[in-house]
């Protein structure tokens, strides 16, 4: 799957504004409405995606806003044996609209737009910390994956891969939410250092809004995105966290890490 932590062919042409000096809404704004120039494709990629710098104009005397980003069109996604064609941009947008529903800000801001190869996923472009090791974080299960875990669990993720586990300025990103919301249980991870433990009061409180939420305005939104019976079973995992108030166990019947785990 593709990782937009990968390598690309050139440089942007400017110096864009890092990822952490823009706040949310205003990257989602810049994400919608700003003009797309492909740099590069990631070479790493498998779902051509593309490395391009946004840009929006400002009113004199602000600075035009520029940053970097991810494009993956809808015509170049990959068929898929266990998931319906043309829906995987559609998946990476419905699993950054959970993240935000958690308040955790794992998956970076993510819409649907046009671009220039049509419509397709544009997220906003993560610079690491290569001071941060994430082989290190998963090996140690270290605490700040808590949150990415119980989100992959809700979510069904069957690609967490260590390649898609961005740490960047004290804050640990996700990416790669292609191939999530499947309906048939498909949790493949790295992420399985608290299996089976149970879950902190405030992650049983996120899972509660998450409940809220997926009955009201958020299941609202993920129909938009995702098939109705992919939103219920959205609502039936959460419903099982809840109920077992326990990180999930790898099912001995399917494999529960993806190949290759980075």
């Amino acid at each position: 799957m593709d990782e937009p932590g990968a390598s690309h062919e050139s440089a942007p042409p400017d110096e864009p504004t890092p990822a952490v000096a823009i706040d949310p809404a205003t990257a989602l704004d810049l994400l919608r409405e700003g003009e797309l120039e492909v740099i590069g494709r990631l070479v790493a990629s498998t779902n051509y995606a593309m490395y391009c710098t946004i840009t929006r104009s400002c009113p004199d005397p602000q600075p035009d806003l520029v940053a970097t980003c991810v494009y993956k069109p809808v015509r170049g996604e990959r068929p898929l044996d266990d998931f319906p064609d043309h829906t995987l941009a559609r998946r990476e947008v419905a699993a950054h609209t959970v993240s935000e529903a958690t308040g955790w800000g794992i998956v970076p801001p993510t819409v649907l737009r046009d671009g220039p190869f049509g419509e397709g996923m544009v997220q906003l472009w993560i610079d690491t910390d290569d001071a941060v090791d994430p082989w290190e974080l998963v090996e140690r299960s270290d605490p700040a994956l808590r949150a990415m875990a119980v989100f992959d669990a809700v979510v069904n993720n069957a690609d967490r891969k260590v390649g898609h586990i961005l740490p960047t300025g004290g804050h640990l990103y996700g990416v790669d939410h292609g191939i999530c919301f499947s309906d048939e249980p498909k949790l493949r991870t790295v992420l399985w250092g608290w299996r089976g433990q149970r879950l902190r009061v405030d992650e049983v409180a996120v899972l509660e809004g998450l409940r809220d939420g997926l009955a009201g305005g958020l299941g609202r939104d993920l129909r938009r995105l995702l098939a109705p019976r992919e939103v219920r079973a959205t609502t039936a995992r959460v419903e099982e966290l809840l109920g077992t108030g326990r990180f999930p166990r790898p099912d001995p019947e399917r494999p529960a890490i993806p190949w290759p785990p980075f």
